[in-house]
């Protein structure tokens, strides 16, 4: 549970950079709707949104590489950046060792089906990003303080960290390389199944939704679209600023703040899906 809980912690680095990109793009979409419904491009207004639609979306298009950088940071201890660079290691062999092209030139035969194919295509998707991450900060919290013989004393400690993670990363390929076209096929199917359900994949939905709440990865369950994180940050800001408030006053017993506590909780996921 505490592991979850951190990860959930940590997805929240990568998701704080999203908001940016919503107004980025939106306002760029008000200046130039010819970027998202095609036509030419004229004038000087155009040419600016087409600029912030560019600009938003360089990160939204690489939301899988800062979620890897985000967790490996996140759930390093200490907040150490050596674990990011780690999780950036890990992901880019990870994405290189499961690309389309090098998967199907080591097994020709995956190259007749067109659902593994599609997965292999996918492959530089967030799930990956969250565990090249996790990758990162786990070889990290292990061998940051590695001790080794004098003649490799240059590569101890942190120095190390992210060649034992490419090497975890090349281990992990190899069992992902039969695995993720089963996971990819059972995570499309499971996405079609709920949504043609209509009103009862609507209280699955919710019901997942409620359950992970408590390890902070209920964001997981939601579509990432640029409404739901920017009310999200929003609520962030609130409930922190209520905390601070919260622990200015005394309070007589522990039972008291737990309780407290909770009501901010069940507040706060309230307002969030008014």
């Amino acid at each position: 549970m505490k592991f979850l809980q951190k990860l959930g912690k940590a997805l929240m680095l990568p998701v704080a950079v999203l908001p940016i990109c919503g107004i980025l793009m939106g306002i760029g979409y008000w200046l130039c709707p010819a970027t998202m419904q095609g036509g030419d491009i004229h004038g000087a207004a155009n040419l600016i949104g087409l600029f912030l639609v560019k600009a938003g979306g360089a990160l939204i298009d690489n939301m899988a590489i800062l979620f890897a950088i985000g967790v490996g940071v996140g759930m390093s201890e200490k907040n150490d950046g050596t674990g990011g660079i780690a999780a950036l290691a890990s992901w880019l062999m990870l994405t290189t060792l499961l690309s389309t092209g090098f998967v199907t030139t080591i097994m020709p035969s995956i190259a007749d089906s067109a659902t593994k194919t599609l997965a292999f295509d996918k492959i530089a998707n967030p799930f990956i990003g969250i565990l090249a991450g996790i990758i990162g900060s786990t070889c990290y919290n292990k061998f940051k303080s590695t001790k080794l013989p004098d003649w490799l004393s240059f590569f101890s400690g942190k120095r190390c960290v992210a060649i034992i993670a490419g090497v975890v990363s090349i281990i992990v390929s190899a069992v992902l390389l039969f695995v993720w076209p089963l996971l990819f096929s059972a995570l499309v199917a499971l996405g079609k199944a709920i949504a043609g359900m209509d009103v009862v994949g609507a209280g699955i939905y919710a019901f997942l939704n409620r359950l992970l709440i408590p390890t902070g990865l209920h964001h997981a369950l939601n579509n990432q679209t640029f409404y739901w994180l920017q009310f999200l940050i929003l609520l962030s800001a609130i409930q922190l600023s209520r905390f601070q408030t919260a622990k200015s006053k005394i309070c007589i017993t522990r039972k008291k703040v737990l309780s407290n506590s909770r009501l901010k909780l069940v507040t706060s996921n309230t307002l969030m899906y008014w």
